[in-house]
């Protein structure tokens, strides 16, 4: 496995990770023997890089995780996130409208122990603040964080979907080693201002989605999604967008087959190749995929294929918003 530079902390990670979310939250039914199975494969394969986040499956992931971190830890590096909350009359089985941003210091100081406490470890190697919440300054979250980092039960911090005037006033208190956002060919609101900031300060850009949640794989049929997966909810996915990404993605994979290459590797290849500060966490819960997706890092994308890839999208104009208002009110307001 290829690996990029982490931001300005020295070390190296894999260019490829895996985000782990799927395996117990939000896309449909659970295998967590697979699950397992695909967590150890990933360790053989080198894509070390797991990311997960308390808010999955209200830990249950964290949970998961463990099964492997319990003699495995020192193969990973392990990122979670914090700052969500769920109500407490919250029903798991459809938790979207449950959950709220807490990033208050009290309640930080009370979640990373339980992070911790989940997962099994004595530390986590990258801890974002899931959402910056709008009723508590940066600063306050961040350094609430870096008492963790100063316990050595931490080892560096990240913010996840937040505005640049957010990390310049976060990293200003104390270093962030990686912004986490999604991106991908259908999601480029990270190169207005993100992308650059975070080249300019030496800081990791995390990106997660870079198959675009599946839809560029060309293996979903958008019509028949299981009603406990959360894309079934999301504008791309419903009927006035479904035909117009149904044929991007057929087109996008024909382009793929032409360079000899799947469509997921053709993604998350066109994610890597924007800046070399970039790595992706493309999440899966199967080997099959893990297999296929490690092998984009290696995946060297032309002008021509990033000026073909442009014109496909370009004749399917009708995307759609990557989030309904059920989830944009937790991204910050421009």
């Amino acid at each position: 496995m290829k690996e990029r530079w982490f931001g300005n902390t020295g070390l190296k990670i894999p260019a490829v990770g895996l985000g782990c979310m799927g395996m117990s939250y939000a896309y449909g039914t659970k295998d967590n023997l697979e699950s397992i199975a695909t967590l150890r494969r990933s360790l053989e394969l080198g894509s070390t890089h797991w990311d997960t986040a308390d808010l999955y499956e209200n830990g249950e992931n964290e949970r998961l995780l463990a099964n492997v971190l319990k003699t495995e830890r020192d193969k990973v590096f392990l990122a979670t996130k914090i700052g969500f909350r769920f109500r407490d009359d919250a029903d798991m089985d459809r938790p979207y409208g449950s959950i709220y941003v807490d990033g208050s210091k009290e309640h930080i100081r009370n979640a990373v122990p339980l992070c911790l406490e989940r997962l099994g470890v004595k530390h986590v190697d990258l801890l974002y603040l899931h959402r910056v919440d709008p009723k508590v300054p940066i600063e306050e979250s961040v350094l609430a964080m870096a008492e963790f980092v100063k316990a050595g039960k931490v080892r560096h911090l990240g913010l996840s979907e937040c505005k640049a005037e957010d990390l310049i006033r976060a990293n200003a208190v104390w270093p962030i080693a990686a912004v986490q956002s999604e991106y991908s060919v259908l999601t480029r609101d990270a190169e207005a201002e993100i992308l650059p900031l975070t080249k300019k300060l030496g800081i990791a850009f995390v990106a997660f989605a870079p198959i675009a949640r599946g839809l560029l794989s060309d293996t979903l049929d958008l019509s028949k999604l299981a009603a406990n997966d959360f894309r079934a909810g999301l504008p791309r996915y419903t009927e006035e967008h479904r035909e117009n990404n149904q044929s991007l993605a057929h087109e996008f994979a024909l382009y793929a087959k032409e360079k000899g290459v799947a469509p997921s590797q053709l993604a998350i290849a066109w994610v890597l190749g924007r800046s070399d500060h970039i790595v992706a966490i493309p999440g899966t819960k199967r080997r099959t995929y893990l297999e296929e997706n490690v092998k984009a890092a290696d995946i060297v994308l032309t002008a021509q294929d990033y000026a073909a890839i442009d014109a496909i999208v370009k004749r399917h104009p009708n995307v759609g918003e990557r989030y309904s208002t059920r989830e944009t009110k937790f991204l910050p307001k421009k």
